[in-house]
């Protein structure tokens, strides 16, 4: 699991808030109803499409005229673009002022300045628009943030994937959940003034009936409650019913180990309480709360953030509210009863983001449905295509999900995520010359910069095409600096240098890298010394490649790979009978393991 970050700055930097009249004056204002006050008047400002990609909200944008994703990330400060972004776009960059870093979920950056001379959005033209630059790409290479929201009343409807801004006049005392039919529950609750620096929607909640303070987060892709905040309720790592849960990554290079807790209730505004949920909990320090509300939550609540009262509305969706995968949420009661009615989308645009809400929150009867209509309202557009394979895929239904992916390709034979995607179903189904195809198509037409390198390294290494697999992480660590995924990379590198027996003094940089970003007590430490190990058998380091192994199998003392990698070694010092028996019980948990070892040019 993923989250993304919270940026917040600990320097006040002067930067342009980019939105105002530009999209006022270029939208015009129409009128929504308002309940219990005709003085009110609510102007929606523009209504943006959302698209949920899994758990991110998206949208597109132009730079320079050319399109990009953003991520909608109420929980970023300003908005941002990666550095890959960056270079990307060929856009030039200036240093923030010093001292001046940008903080979230796995630590914090450096930041830089770049200026896009023409940022198109909802086809309004803005001129010289900056964007702070940095960070991982945990979320996206591109993020909306609060400057482009606080300036608005903003209504989130993922549900339906979409957002709208309003400005409000004389609508001090109304009601503003002005979609709400007649009887439904309506919670509301005070939420916190704002200042450029601390532009967040924030405000109290209850956890065990411990107060907390919480922020509304669009781009955490799960809902996360600080251990702090956690143990003020009573749960701790290891109190009964705690499981781990992997880890988070954010705006830096860390990761963030994260568990799955039961709570007994969660209660938010003044009309909705949730009983017997399961949450996920972290190591977490948020400046300005002790939870994010993330896209899980948004997905099932339509959210009215008025900034013009400070208050903020909230109506239930239906389904669950947290921890939407099925493993998080399995034995969970987080969910009311009643269920809202969703009137039908206009078009097939409507119907496709409707069928990525329904994908992203594991619904996905509804979720073919809606993507099957619009595929049938507009056959040529490669997205629809994609979008019902990806569904089908993870509904375990591969041959609908490959027709699916050959057509968005035959509609768009550079689409480079349609590519990828089929190249691991191709490769699922043991058709290497396809995937091979497929790589090597998505290679040439990708961006060099782009984050999707990552992915192509890891494919063209389970394709055993290992140099075109260290040529993609090449490409990705130059341009990725301070990403999450660095000590990922860098291991995947040293891995792929010790399999091919080349390069191996770069191999072992690589492999001591990844180690110092690594926690050194879990699997991906046992991974990284069991193939630096394997670098040092290489290089004839012995006794080094033992310790390796050594400290290796004290964190996995069942793995065949670095028992057949140590009892090599160990033959090769003269331990022979230490070596036989490292060898044998490999090849008892690994029959194979002396061939795979061979093929490699490795043999006792």
């Amino acid at each position: 699991m993923q989250t993304c970050p919270v940026h917040t700055a600990t320097r006040k930097l002067s930067l342009l808030r980019w939105l105002g009249c530009g999209v006022l004056a270029a939208a015009g204002l129409a009128a929504s109803p308002v309940r219990a006050d005709t003085k009110c008047k609510l102007g929606r400002v523009v209504e943006f499409p959302i698209t949920m990609s899994g758990l991110k909200p998206t949208l597109t944008a132009k730079i320079n005229g050319a399109d990009e994703q953003f991520l909608l990330d109420s929980g970023a400060f300003f908005s941002m673009i990666s550095s890959a972004t960056a270079a990307e776009f060929n856009l030039k960059q200036r240093l923030a002022p010093i001292g001046f870093k940008i903080k979230g979920v796995g630590g914090s950056t450096d930041a830089k300045i770049a200026t896009v001379r023409e940022f198109t959005i909802a086809g309004i033209p803005m001129h010289d628009i900056e964007f702070l630059v940095g960070g991982s790409e945990a979320g996206n290479g591109a993020i909306l943030g609060q400057n482009f929201l606080e300036q608005y009343d903003v209504e989130y409807d993922l549900a339906k994937g979409v957002i709208r801004l309003f400005k409000a006049e004389d609508c001090k005392h109304a009601t503003l959940a002005y979609w709400a039919a007649a009887g439904q529950p309506v919670s509301t609750m005070d939420i916190g003034y704002t200042t450029p620096l601390k532009p967040h929607t924030t405000g109290a909640a209850f956890i065990n009936g411990a107060k907390i303070r919480v922020m509304f987060d669009t781009g955490a892709w799960s809902s996360m409650l600080s251990m702090k905040a956690a143990a003020r309720a009573g749960i701790k790592p290891d109190t009964a019913g705690v499981v781990a849960a992997g880890y988070s990554t954010g705006i830096g290079r860390s990761l963030v180990k994260n568990y799955i807790a039961p709570f007994s209730s969660f209660k938010i505004g003044d009309n909705e309480e949730i009983k017997n949920i399961r949450l996920r909990i972290a190591d977490i320090d948020l400046e300005e709360g002790d939870m994010l509300l993330g896209a899980d939550f948004f997905l099932s609540h339509h959210v009215y953030v008025a900034n013009s009262q400070h208050r903020l509305y909230i109506t239930y969706n239906g389904g669950p509210v947290f921890n939407l995968s099925k493993s998080a949420s399995a034995g969970a009661t987080d969910a009311p009863e009643t269920k809202s009615q969703d009137e039908e989308p206009a078009d097939a645009a409507a119907f496709a983001r409707r069928g990525a809400a329904f994908a992203a929150r594991h619904d996905l009867e509804h979720a073919l449905a809606d993507l099957t209509r619009a595929c049938e309202l507009n056959p040529n557009e490669p997205e629809y295509a994609y979008q019902r394979g990806m569904v089908y895929w993870e509904n375990n239904q591969p041959i609908p999900a490959m027709a699916d992916f050959d057509h968005a390709l035959e509609l768009n034979p550079d689409y480079v995520q349609a590519r990828v995607v089929r190249a691991q179903l191709r490769l699922a189904n043991k058709d290497i010359p396809g995937a091979n195809a497929d790589l090597d198509a998505a290679d040439r037409v990708a961006p060099k910069q782009a984050d999707i390198r990552f992915t192509l390294g890891e494919l063209y290494g389970k394709a055993d095409v290992l140099g075109a697999a260290v040529t993609q992480y090449d490409l990705w660590i130059i341009s990725h600096p301070d990403d999450s995924k660095m000590m990922a990379a860098l291991y995947h590198r040293c891995s792929l240098r010790a399999l091919q027996g080349q390069d191996l003094d770069k191999g072992l940089s690589d492999c001591n890298g990844a180690l110092r970003l690594s926690s050194k007590s879990d699997q991906a430490s046992a991974n990284i010394l069991r193939v630096r190990g394997l670098v040092r058998l290489r290089l004839g380091d012995y006794d080094k490649s033992i310790a390796d192994f050594d400290d290796s199998l004290k964190l996995a003392p069942k793995n065949p790979e670095a028992l057949y990698g140590r009892g090599v070694a160990e033959l090769r010092k003269h331990k022979t009978p230490e070596g036989h028996a490292d060898l044998a019980e490999a090849s008892k948990l690994r029959p194979n393991i002396a061939a795979e070892f061979s093929r490699r040019g490795i043999s006792p």
